[in-house]
């Protein structure tokens, strides 16, 4: 529980005095928060607060004071801060509105054009979501030292190019809000389907982009039909979170799952932000994803899975989204639809090494598209190929699983 606050504070104690310092005493903020987490758990030993987020808001407050000390910054100046427009007092900065709007100020800074994209999303993992290097390196499969070499380079783009710590307005607006959309996407896809080894559902970050986006709904500039198609999907998605994997962790694929465990609310929530997300005549791929994503919902049994629709909205997405995941993707709908050759055809354009890490899915498809054609050898090579490839414990044990009920069939 402690973790999980700390988390959550220490997006909002960083945004906030970054709002008030400046973001070239980003490091020193930095500094200064994870000391106030230090002195917190050291005393709430014997137990915690009646209200711990009001005790770490009232220990940014005092943070904020020792900072302006150890910046040799005159603390009579503290009224008087101006940051923008209009000068707004310390107490003011810790309302619930400016603690939201220091935080969107942060995602903005966290995505800009200037920082290199792979910077961006361990930038944003740390400074907005509070995550450290550690959990940053597991999340992304990179090493611990890589993760600190982006977050520094990061931070020292953003002080040599003096990047401002606003929500950008006017014509920048549109393209710079595509790129946190861009990250959050990320951050959740991480969670939805994770690339470590022992765990294949992330829940905390699947949370985490869905808090972040929720927040700029809450804001009238970034509240568009982009990011209410964003929501909708993650809420959508994460519906059926809990019927993915059951209790021994192996994995339960779509057909099998139990409709009876998908969350309802969130599906109701997702519903909600989709009708919001029509209200325009442009669609982005967030809506083709989670028009597929409402197919599957509404479908009271697998069998009963309008795939026509499906690959429909999977035409409508490549369309304005080539990738070889949804040349995959709609692969995998003509094989559930018999149309065997359609799915060869698909499958025969893909190059397996630009799915990257997930290049196993490829060896699996085929292995799936083999023994619906009857030609059990190669579909078991293509499962041996796959399993070469996956890091997954759980998806190789789905994989493995496979290859005993193909071995079976073949005997």
């Amino acid at each position: 529980m402690i973790d999980h606050l700390f988390r959550h504070q220490y997006g909002k104690m960083v945004s906030i005095l970054t709002r008030i310092f400046g973001l070239t005493h980003l490091e020193t903020i930095e500094d200064a928060v994870q000391d106030t987490f230090i002195k917190a758990m050291t005393a709430w030993r014997n137990g915690l607060p009646d209200n711990p987020e009001a005790w770490l808001t009232k220990a940014a407050k005092n943070r904020a004071i020792d900072l302006f000390r150890k910046l040799n910054t005159d603390k009579n100046r503290l009224p008087k801060l101006e940051q923008g427009i209009a000068a707004i007092a310390l107490n003011d900065l810790f309302l619930d509105t400016e603690i939201a709007d220091s935080q969107l100020r942060m995602i903005f800074t966290a995505c800009h054009p200037i920082l290199n994209p792979k910077d961006q999303l361990s930038f944003a993992l740390k400074t907005v979501s509070g995550f450290s290097a550690k959990e940053i390196a597991s999340a992304l499969l990179l090493k611990e030292e890589t993760v600190k070499k982006r977050l520094m380079r990061a931070r020292k783009n953003i002080t040599e190019k003096a990047i401002s710590f606003q929500i950008p307005q006017g014509n920048d607006l549109p393209d710079r809000l595509s790129r946190v959309l861009e990250v959050l996407y990320l951050i959740f896809n991480e969670g939805f389907h994770s690339n470590k080894k022992e765990i294949l559902i992330r829940h905390d970050l699947c949370g985490e982009a869905i808090r972040l986006c929720k927040m700029l709904l809450k804001n009238q500039f970034t509240r568009t039909p982009a990011a209410y198609a964003l929501f909708a999907l993650m809420c959508f998605h994460s519906a059926r979170l809990d019927s993915k994997i059951n209790e021994a962790n192996e994995i339960i694929d779509l057909k099998n799952q139990d409709r009876k465990k998908w969350y309802f609310p969130l599906i109701k929530l997702g519903n909600e932000a989709m009708n919001q997300a029509v209200e325009t005549a442009v669609f982005t791929s967030y809506h083709f994803e989670a028009a597929i994503a409402v197919e599957h919902l509404k479908a009271p049994t697998f069998e009963a899975t309008n795939w026509t629709k499906i690959l429909s909205w999977y035409e409508k997405l490549y369309q304005i989204q080539p990738s070889p995941f949804n040349l995959l993707n709609r692969a995998m709908v003509q094989l559930q639809r018999s149309e065997y050759k359609e799915a060869f055809k698909l499958l025969e354009q893909i190059n397996p090494k630009d799915l990257e890490q997930r290049a196993y899915l490829f060896h699996g498809s085929y292995a799936e598209y083999f023994v619906l054609t009857g030609k059990v050898k190669k579909a078991l090579k293509s499962i041996d190929t796959a399993l070469n490839l996956v890091r997954n414990e759980a998806e190789r044990q789905f994989l493995l699983k496979k290859k005993y009920d193909i071995t079976n069939n073949l005997n």
